[in-house]
């Protein structure tokens, strides 16, 4: 009865997780961290001592990504602004046809870059 019930929590727990994740609901550093820790500590039988430095270890890098990805974003945020106000700058020193000839040239550019990547890793 007890492993049933502790299959039963298990499989509630793991429901829950896959719940939240579905949700778009990201870990935090800590808990990515945490989970890690755990699967190295189940596949490498850590000793305690061993679990804690690690933890430690993984906290700081997860935290360290986390910042980066939330620099990136900005970034990447800055970077659109930007390229709307060039936009809108030359768009105001061109004539109407040169507009759209400005714009047909942009929406080629942007087909032309989602098309098939030739050369790039994984598509060997």
């Amino acid at each position: 009865m007890k492993k049933l019930m502790m299959t039963f929590g298990l499989a509630m727990l793991m429901t829950f997780t896959l719940l939240a994740q579905q949700r778009g609901e990201r870990p935090t550093a800590k808990e990515r961290a945490e989970r890690m820790t755990e699967k190295m500590a189940e596949q490498l039988q850590l000793s305690e001592e061993q679990k804690a430095k690690i933890l430690a270890i993984n906290l700081e890098f997860a935290e360290k990504r986390e910042a980066e990805k939330e620099t990136r974003e900005a970034n990447r945020e800055a970077m659109k602004s930007e390229m709307k106000e060039q936009d809108e700058r030359i768009q105001a020193v061109l004539t109407e046809e040169q507009v759209a000839k400005w714009e047909e040239a942009k929406a080629e550019r942007r087909e032309r870059d989602r098309g098939p990547r030739r050369g790039r890793r994984g598509n060997g």
